[in-house]
């Protein structure tokens, strides 16, 4: 099972030097053992935009598989999202990995005036298909050319869908190249059901076993109890307090880096592809003290 590192760009305690933090992290993670840099985006809120930042990503790394985890396609128009996709797998070499959902915050669709009628799996397959075609280099316009650039990969970036749910999975076999999940709690049993539930879907429209990933919070060194809390007081803002408070109690992994390697053991018993680990700090100590247990 592969490892990856997702940048802190959601944290409460962000420095005023924000291209310093993240570029000392990708670079951290590129020189580590970890397999991925990861990051996902918002509208409504202070993370860095996604498409930007990749290229930054592609500018500070060489090795490691750069992965979006999550991107929403309905918050763009899906023939600039496939440039701009196009272009970052372009300037990583053919590193990207493209994780999309369909989003759980509806702030972020009206932000940005979409539609929140497209907040659905089927608008979000038909933009995927309309990146696909780009990607292929057929004309999805009346125009001289098609649209580019290519990517570097014949058919363009791997798909992978974000989900924690049957029916998200069962819609996504036909289209996505596998999954980008996540679950709050790090439950490895839980994990290994929804891969059990993918394999099976995959199988029925007779396409070979999907990519399975998936991703958890974690927190290392003092207090990471408290850490994990802080991060969720911040991130999830959208939902009341007293509910994120009940929430951050057993969301995510918090303990100590020999735990931590145990618990990743557990989830390489489920076939897990990949694990994603998601920071609840800046602090570059968090990942060099994970890079040692792996």
């Amino acid at each position: 099972m592969q490892v990856g590192m997702t940048l802190p760009v959601m944290e409460p305690d962000l420095p005023s030097d924000l291209a310093g933090i993240l570029e000392a992290w990708s670079r951290t993670i590129d020189a580590g053992p970890f397999s991925s840099l990861c990051f996902g985006e918002r509208m409504a809120f202070d993370n860095p935009d996604a498409s930007t930042l990749l290229g930054a990503v592609a500018a500070w790394t060489s090795r490691v598989r750069v992965t979006t985890t999550v991107v929403v396609p309905q918050l763009h128009h899906p023939v600039l999202l496939a440039k701009s996709l196009a272009t970052a797998d372009q300037l990583c070499r053919g590193r990207l990995s493209v994780g999309v959902g369909v989003g759980g915050r509806d702030e972020d669709y009206r932000v940005v005036d979409a539609d929140l009628g497209t907040k659905r799996m089927g608008v979000m397959a038909d933009a995927v298909a309309t990146m696909r075609a780009v990607w292929a280099g057929e004309r999805v316009a009346d125009a001289v050319r098609p649209v580019g650039p290519p990517p570097v990969r014949d058919g363009g970036p791997e798909i992978l869908v974000g989900t924690m749910g049957e029916r998200t999975i069962r819609h996504a076999a036909g289209w996505a190249d596998g999954l980008a999940g996540v679950t709050l709690a790090a439950d490895a049993a839980e994990v290994e059901a929804l891969f059990r539930l993918a394999r099976d879907a995959w199988a029925e429209v007779g396409r070979a076993e999907p990519r399975l990933t998936t991703s958890f919070w974690f927190a290392v060194g003092d207090d990471p109890r408290g850490q994990v809390h802080r991060h969720l007081r911040h991130y999830m803002n959208w939902l009341p307090p007293d509910l994120v408070d009940a929430l951050a109690a057993t969301a995510g992994f918090a303990g100590t880096p020999a735990e931590l390697r145990d618990h990743l053991k557990r989830f390489e018993d489920t076939g897990c592809d990949e694990v994603h680990l998601i920071p609840t700090s800046s602090d570059l100590s968090q990942v060099e003290r994970i890079a040692e247990i792996l």
